[in-house]
């Protein structure tokens, strides 16, 4: 009679113990002060567009309020993922347009099912948007909006979301480099992008409304991402647009914008985020496009501050990775609570 229980709590216990096995198979570092997942990650060769959610999944029951981590504890690298198996990360999707490094997509969640975004970065193929020079090269705004767009779109891929990347570079995919080389090869739905500005605008317009009627009755947004050019004196937070009349645009804006305030506070609790979200109509795409949108201008190329905030790719990674969390909060918060 003893045997009957004893046998399975046995297999429990093995199970269990394998378990813990296995997860000390992955190295653990400590969190010092100031560090986030990403510093932590980066510190340790460990690059965080690729292993940002196996993280999260491996060290779930340690992390704070808001996936931060807590100073003193001890984390698992996700550095061996590749060649070990984990219970809870689910097998990937293949999308070739985010590079070799980055192609392989693992699903985080299934909270953004059943809807549909669609993704523009500013200017593209014969228009490289300003262009500046850090340390003697040449950068550009086109490939710095396309490598935050192609990377918000794999976080909103990881949740479930369909996601359509209006303008596409077969060759550019995501790239973990501070400078990103100048190209004209951009194109809209594989057409080549127009010399003349409006017929540029037109063409990505035309794009979005198109699918946009295909997918009438679905859940759809819009975001489009640009990097500002100002005066080389002139520092500025992440910023957002939507059309006058859009009552979801608007909210799509403002859960965005209540995200980065929150991440400021929390990350820079000595600096004051002054990014806005306002009313701008004006703008061709704003006025001419079908889905609910917000437009984000991510910093201005021109200031040495911004080109911080732009030319390292972990930041870039944090920003898009900001920018799928105030869309999830748009998504899943009740209508009341977004300006609260």
């Amino acid at each position: 009679m003893r045997l009957n229980w004893f046998t399975p709590l046995l297999g429990v216990l093995f199970i269990f113990q394998s378990t813990l096995w296995g997860q000390e198979d992955f190295p653990k570092v400590m969190a010092e002060e100031g560090d986030g997942i990403y510093s932590l990650l980066r510190r340790h060769g460990v690059s965080p567009t690729k292993h940002y959610n196996n993280f999260v999944k491996l060290n779930a029951e340690d992390l704070g309020e808001d996936e931060s981590l807590i100073l003193g504890r001890h984390y698992m690298l996700p550095d061996t993922l590749e060649t070990k198996t984990v219970e809870t990360v689910e097998e990937g999707i293949t999308y070739s347009i985010f590079g070799e490094d980055f192609k392989k997509v693992d699903k985080a969640s299934s909270r953004l099912k059943n809807t549909v975004y669609y993704l523009i970065s500013g200017h593209g193929g014969p228009d490289p948007g300003a262009i500046e020079k850090h340390n003697g090269k040449l950068i550009a705004e086109d490939e710095y909006a396309y490598d935050v767009t192609l990377r918000l779109a794999r976080e909103l891929i990881s949740h479930g979301a369909e996601v359509h990347i209006i303008v596409q570079d077969g060759n550019d995919g995501i790239r973990d480099k501070r400078i990103l080389e100048l190209d004209t090869d951009e194109t809209v739905q594989s057409q080549p992008i127009p010399l003349d500005q409006l017929e540029r605008l037109k063409q990505r317009t035309k794009a979005v409304n198109d699918l946009y009627t295909k997918n009438t009755g679905k859940y759809q947004r819009l975001l489009v991402t640009h990097v500002d050019s100002r005066g080389e004196g002139t520092n500025i937070d992440v910023f957002f647009y939507h059309h006058e009349k859009s009552t979801n645009g608007k909210r799509l804006a403002e859960s965005i914008h209540q995200t980065f305030l929150r991440k400021y506070k929390k990350f820079q609790p000595n600096r004051l985020y002054n990014g806005t979200f306002m009313e701008r109509s004006s703008l061709y795409v704003v006025k001419n496009t079908l889905p609910a949108m917000a437009y984000i201008e991510i910093g201005n190329i021109r200031n040495k501050k911004d080109q911080r905030r732009i030319l390292d790719p972990d930041n870039r990674q944090a920003l898009a990775k900001w920018i799928s969390e105030g869309i999830l909060l748009d998504y899943e918060s009740p209508k009341e609570a977004i300006s609260k």
